[in-house]
């Protein structure tokens, strides 16, 4: 089994969320953030279009790397009736968006793929969230909209503003919806021999402050 100590982790990504998730394992990593085309595919279904470009951004960022690196890369998107929400372009798509998801229950997908140099392996994984929204009214999202904070959240919101807290009941993966799994994380790496030397759930729901009721069925499935 590899230690972590001897490996360079990439962060093909360049989300502040992200780089804090990862950080809490105890990794000593760099960002690397990767860009690819994310336009969606004609008739792709909302999973497979998050692990292609899970897939691509780690390949990308793997380009002329040491054999001894390991390659983190991670995509998410808002489902709502089965159409992708990216994140809006400007106040009006974020109004479209807000209100179109408030009292109702959508879906988050975060694929995960992590590509080890040296093998010249990759394996992906995919986190799923169902999302109750509260029913927010017409003044908070006009608050929140001017906080500027949803121009780079797909579907324009995140689980985590202390102010707008849009959503209500939850009772999925926390972190996946934030956009970065780490028990999704810790069992795709499990599959590739690489161990961690944190307690991921505990770290996790220390740091986002969430009960999470479904961490062991999440690290306890081999897939």
């Amino acid at each position: 089994m590899i230690e972590s100590s001897l490996v360079k982790w990439i962060l093909a990504s360049n989300s502040p969320r992200r780089r804090e998730l990862l950080g809490l394992l105890n990794l000593d990593f760099v960002v690397m953030p990767a860009d690819v085309d994310e336009s969606v595919i004609s008739g792709e279904f909302p999973p497979k279009y998050v692990l292609r470009l899970a897939k691509q951004k780690a390949r990308a960022a793997a380009v002329g790397l040491d054999s001894a690196a390991w390659v983190i890369a991670a995509d998410t998107t808002v489902v709502d009736d089965g159409e992708i929400l990216g994140k809006p372009r400007d106040k009006v798509e974020a109004e479209q968006m807000l209100y179109r998801l408030r009292g109702r229950k959508h879906q988050v997908f975060t694929a995960l793929a992590v590509y080890n140099a040296e093998r010249r392996t990759l394996q992906t994984d995919l986190g799923e969230s169902q999302v109750p929204m509260r029913n927010y009214t017409d003044e908070e999202i006009q608050v929140y909209i001017a906080s500027g904070d949803p121009f780079d959240k797909a579907g324009g919101y995140a689980i985590q503003h202390a102010g707008f807290h849009p959503v209500e009941n939850f009772q999925s993966c926390y972190a996946n919806v934030v956009g970065f799994p780490l028990c999704h994380l810790a069992r795709t790496l499990r599959k590739m021999a690489q161990s961690l030397d944190v307690n991921v759930p505990a770290v996790c729901q220390a740091t986002l402050g969430y009960h999470c009721p479904v961490y062991d069925s999440i690290l306890d499935d081999p897939l």
